[in-house]
């Protein structure tokens, strides 16, 4: 039986996940859809939907979606639902699952690697990020939960940027892109966005397409000194700004060092935002060996997982005319052999990693001696 697909719905505390979801269980768009509310807060939609007694709290609506409020285990939800439909009991094609305002979804993403149960049934296709254009600034700047959100983003939904100057969107753009240069982003009205465009991204699919921002990589090939080119290994990354970064704070290794890109790296940046999410392309062009590149990732995934968001790769590996596919959230990485290269196609590998204050220089050294 096919999988059913999840989406996952995230944002900071009125960012306009509630209008989104009210459409999507009242419009008839013919889609079975159960949608999974995260209860958090008073910014709810069960005050409005579901007048309901059940303890499971899961209502069938008019137009064949189903709406469940869960204070429990996730997994329990989603266990039970599954039960449900497979017993006839309630039918739905699809999963929209809201977390809260302060969540992290890194956890709830995760569930659906680490369950076999789950994962036998659903299939992540992606997690969606609505940010408030009015208040992101400075929601990005007190709240690490909202710089997380961003870094996790398969797509990025803005709201409310009738309420802000062009001028303040294109800044806003500017510093997302630099955080989340995988994720597309667009203006959006109070939950007027086209279905198709919120369903199926599948932004989890191990697929040959890496999505990162051309005009991500455009500006910052703008500045003259904005590569480091390392016998054919590239880095294009958002540089320090002088700013001591404390490891131990967000889980990962205090290494007590102060971090500072190669010399020849650095170039001023017209903004002064300095995220601790941030993003770091790399790019080979000789192929890479395959046990020491696991090797390597491996460690990196060991010691600074809790730090990576989402991390994705299409690779150039020796011993195979295949690509090579890779992604993962977190400590969990999968990888899949991907379409041959085509004749006359350039073999370079590349990849993004999306985290907090990750280690460019050693990712940068490690990637380049596993390469051939």
């Amino acid at each position: 039986m096919a999988l059913i697909p999840v989406t996952i719905l995230t944002g900071f505390l009125g960012s306009g996940k509630t209008t989104l979801l009210k459409r999507v269980l009242s419009e008839m768009h013919g889609q079975k859809i159960a949608v999974i509310e995260n209860e958090f807060g008073e910014e709810n939609i069960d005050t409005d939907i579901l007048k309901t007694e059940s303890k499971e709290q899961i209502l069938q609506m008019s137009n064949g979606c189903i709406c469940c409020t869960i204070r429990e285990d996730l997994r329990e939800t989603l266990q039970l639902l599954a039960a449900k439909r497979r017993k006839g009991l309630v039918a739905f094609d699809r999963v929209v699952i809201e977390t809260t305002g302060l969540a992290d979804p890194g956890p709830v993403a995760q569930t659906f690697f680490m369950d076999d149960e789950i994962a036998e049934t659903y299939l992540i296709d992606s997690i969606i990020t609505l940010v408030d254009a009015k208040h992101a600034q400075q929601q990005l700047d007190d709240r690490q939960e909202a710089r997380r959100q961003v870094g996790f983003a398969d797509q990025i939904f803005l709201s409310k940027t009738d309420l802000v100057s062009e001028e303040e969107k294109n800044d806003l753009i500017h510093r997302l892109k630099h955080m989340n240069p995988r994720a597309p982003i667009r203006a959006v009205h109070f939950g007027d966005v086209p279905l198709a465009e919120v369903l199926d991204l599948r932004g989890f699919n191990l697929n040959a397409k890496l999505d990162i921002d051309p005009d991500f990589l455009k500006e910052e090939d703008a500045h003259d000194h904005s590569h480091c080119d390392h016998d054919h290994g590239h880095c294009e990354h958002e540089h320090d700004h002088g700013h001591d970064h404390a490891h131990g704070e967000h889980g990962g290794h205090d290494h007590g060092h102060e971090h500072k890109h190669d010399e020849h790296c650095k170039h001023p940046h017209h903004h002064h935002h300095d995220d601790d999410v941030k993003s770091f392309v790399y790019r080979a062009d000789r192929a890479f060996d395959p046990a020491k590149l696991e090797d390597f990732l491996g460690a990196i995934v060991n010691i600074y997982g809790p730090r990576m968001l989402r991390y994705k790769g299409v690779l150039n590996m020796k011993g195979t005319d295949r690509k090579v596919i890779f992604q993962g959230v977190h400590q969990l990485m999968g990888s899949d052999l991907g379409p041959q290269w085509a004749e006359g196609e350039a073999r370079q590998s590349k990849m993004v990693f999306i985290g907090i204050d990750l280690p460019q220089d050693i990712l940068q050294q490690g990637l380049e001696q596993c390469l051939v």
